[in-house]
């Protein structure tokens, strides 16, 4: 098993550019984003419909536009939509931080949003194309980076915090700027598709939707998407219940534990996996493996105060921290081997197109699934049996599996033959 440097060094020039850009941009996304409602809050005085609607704006923006932001890719070349994007997401933050109006409020979380959907699509397109036929250690390092990120950003915008958000902004907007500068100068300029495949725009979305066995296995794969978000939701919700006057550190802590077992482990997981089982097979053991992060909630162990002791908070909070790791270590499993059949089944054309597309599924599934979760965490509260909602995600997670478990079985999720990415020309 290499050592993350010794896996970093063998990727060429380009992939590692790549990778180190996801990790600033998750820095300086995760620097800014966990602070803005309460900026919105305190800070501008905004009512909570208004902090709503500049929060959902930016969600629209990116998972609404994914397949936009794809299609261009594809049609223009991965270089400049990244850099696009880069460019959008630098003035987006920038302008967070010292617009005080509600329409430039909106418009500067449009543009924030608007810039994930034209890099996300692009940059994942750009790296599978580069790393040819190791694309999942490629996506196994990208994770890395990418949870590093999500790591390294909230402490660093916890201690800019103390001194004025805008600083926060400032730097964030930054880094995003030296993104800009870096990639114009040291991204090579080509990807996408090749002038002789293109036809119009509404051809090549037909192409993808065409895809059926793409489109089932994205659809399969909502609910893992669902079950990953919940770190974001109802871990969240349990931490407040079982520690309710130090919820916000708990949910915390979480954050890092997610973030840190994707970073410790993530290279060891998916060498040991793709020594066992085919990709396939491991998506699937992965999402079971998340599908049983929720049954440890199930253990009710009370609740934990101010007075508590050690012991007592260890005892409460295990079964949160084993539900964090489970899921972590589930996640880590799927996300290369998924990342690496999306392009399988894209057969090598239209790739940042299938990529957008796919994540425009997934989006519309975590928000839906959160409306889901939301209403059952109610009604369970209500009727006094906060179980369900653990047993319901961990029928999710079944199902997800056994979906993706029988369209493996049924050959659909086979590579096309004879159009592998590697054989397609920039």
């Amino acid at each position: 098993m290499r050592s993350l440097a010794a896996q970093f060094r063998s990727f060429n020039g380009c992939s590692r550019l790549l990778m180190i850009q996801q990790f600033t941009i998750n820095t300086a996304f995760y620097m800014l984003m966990p602070y803005l409602a309460v900026h919105l809050a305190d800070g501008l005085g905004l009512a909570a419909w208004a902090i709503g609607l500049v929060l959902g704006v930016r969600n629209f923006a990116q998972q609404g536009m994914f397949l936009v932001g794809g299609t261009l890719a594809d049609r223009l070349g991965y270089k400049p939509v990244i850099v696009t994007g880069l460019v959008l997401r630098t003035a987006g933050f920038g302008l967070l931080g010292f617009a005080g109006s509600l329409p430039a409020l909106v418009a500067a979380s449009a543009a924030t949003g608007f810039a994930g959907a034209l890099f996300n699509p692009a940059v994942r397109a750009y790296l599978a194309q580069e790393a040819g036929e190791r694309r999942v250690e490629a996506f196994a390092a990208f994770n890395v980076f990418y949870q590093a990120g999500m790591f390294v950003g909230p402490l660093a915008g916890l201690a800019l915090l103390s001194a004025d958000f805008r600083l926060v902004c400032s730097v964030a907007a930054l880094l995003f700027l030296a993104l800009t500068v870096i990639q114009l100068r040291m991204l090579p300029a080509h990807g996408g598709t090749s002038r002789a495949d293109r036809g119009g725009v509404p051809a090549d979305w037909r192409t993808v939707v065409a895809n059926r066995p793409f489109l089932l296995f994205a659809l399969a794969m909502i609910g893992s998407y669902v079950l990953s978000f919940q770190v974001y939701l109802a871990l969240p919700l349990q931490a407040h219940r079982v520690a309710p006057n130090r919820g916000d550190a708990v949910t915390t802590v979480l954050f890092a534990v997610s973030a840190a077992v994707a970073v410790a482990g993530q290279l060891k997981i998916t060498a040991w996996a793709r020594a066992r089982w085919s990709s396939q097979r491991a998506i699937v053991y992965g999402i079971t493996l998340m599908s049983t992060a929720f049954l440890p909630p199930l253990v009710d162990t009370g609740t934990a105060t101010g007075t508590s002791g050690p012991a007592a908070w260890a005892v409460v909070l295990a079964p949160l921290f084993a539900a964090v790791v489970l899921l972590g270590l589930g996640t880590a499993m799927v996300y290369p081997f998924e990342m690496d059949t999306v392009v399988s089944l894209a057969g090598g054309r239209l790739v940042a197109t299938h990529y957008g597309l796919y994540n425009t599924v997934a989006g519309l599934g975590i928000t839906l699934g959160n409306l889901t979760t939301g209403a059952v965490w109610d009604a369970a509260g209500r009727l006094g049996r906060p179980e369900l909602t653990w047993w319901v995600l961990a029928a999710t997670g079944a199902f997800c599996a056994g979906c993706v478990a029988l369209l493996a079985r049924s050959g659909r999720l086979a590579a096309c033959p004879g159009r592998e990415l590697t054989a397609v020309t920039s």
